[in-house]
């Protein structure tokens, strides 16, 4: 058994103005850092285009037309003050959810060990019915959808260290018992959202903020009391890792100062984890990370554990 790298040149072409922090060179510093020797046995699919009716799983029909009614025919246009469209953004947002797609099917058929999704952009700030902070459609919430509607999954576990509180991902399931959603994040920060108090319906949303200027040791241990702990309480039947890395030390739009080991310690224990509930079934999706150096070198810690298994 392997370990699976969804991407494509096409995420190169969701264009931002220049100055913007979620720009294609995000993705080939990943490819970069991917295409060292170290990850010669990765198993490497090209990111299919998805089923544009999936989008309906996480947004309704007159959201998604309002998206793609903002779609330029050249140049680049904004949803909002972050959020920007350009011709392509369409199709490479399908190509996005199509590899998340295609990853909980691969995990769910037992064809590879787990699945890293490199695609942009990224996806935990859409809400229901709102495009914001980069972000078009929520690919993680989609997949873990598609689990459930095309895999019988009961319960769908994401867990988000993304420095950003996924806001969106915590919207679209917030009334949900049958999704948990977990999130570490930075607080006060952008959006706004992600206190502890926030549970939803159920008590199926788990935050765990932490402080400008904490260090892996306040994040690993949130992590331990709060997110494993909910993990292990509601066992879910695949876990889905929004997987940004913009809590590095280096990272230009946060203050929380982790390490690459704390993305490889957080990766295993997600491993133990779906070891433990869920016959290993463990997809992980690109999130944020806006230094270069930052994120290419937490990309390759976080896949290399993924590699170990």
């Amino acid at each position: 058994m392997t370990t699976r790298l969804y991407s494509h040149d096409i995420f190169l072409d969701h264009l931002t103005p220049p100055g913007h922090p979620e720009r294609p060179d995000r993705i080939r510093a990943v490819a970069e850092a991917l295409g060292l020797e170290f990850f010669d046995s990765l198993d490497r699919v090209d990111a299919p285009r998805g089923d544009a009716e999936t989008i309906r799983y996480a947004h309704p029909e007159d959201y998604v037309t309002r998206v793609m009614a903002q779609i330029p025919e050249e140049g680049i246009a904004r949803i909002d003050a972050d959020t920007c469209v350009s011709p392509k953004s369409y199709e490479v947002a399908l190509h996005a959810l199509g590899a998340a797609n295609a990853a909980v099917d691969d995990v769910f058929a037992q064809a590879v060990s787990n699945v890293f999704v490199a695609a942009r952009p990224p996806g935990h700030h859409a809400e229901k019915n709102t495009a914001m902070g980069f972000c078009l459609f929520n690919t993680a919430a989609i997949a873990a959808r598609h689990a459930q509607r095309q895999h019988g999954a009961e319960r769908v576990a994401i867990v988000d260290w993304d420095v950003h509180h996924g806001n969106g991902t915590q919207d679209i399931f917030w009334d949900d018992a049958s999704v948990l959603y977990c999130s570490t994040h930075q607080m006060p920060l952008y959006p706004g959202t992600g206190a502890k108090g926030e549970t939803g319906e159920h008590g199926t949303i788990c935050n765990a903020p932490l402080r400008p200027q904490d260090t892996g040791d306040q994040f690993r241990a949130a992590f331990k009391e709060r997110v494993l702990t909910a993990l292990d309480d509601f066992q879910p039947d695949l876990i889905i890792i929004s997987a940004g890395f913009d809590a590095h030390h280096r990272d230009p739009l946060a203050e929380i100062n982790l390490v690459e080991d704390d993305f490889d310690w957080a990766t295993g224990k997600l491993m133990d984890a779906a070891g433990r509930h869920c016959n290993d079934r463990l997809v992980s999706l690109l999130e944020g990370g806006y230094d270069l150096k930052g994120l290419a070198a937490s990309t390759a810690a976080h896949v290399l554990r993924l590699m170990r298994g």
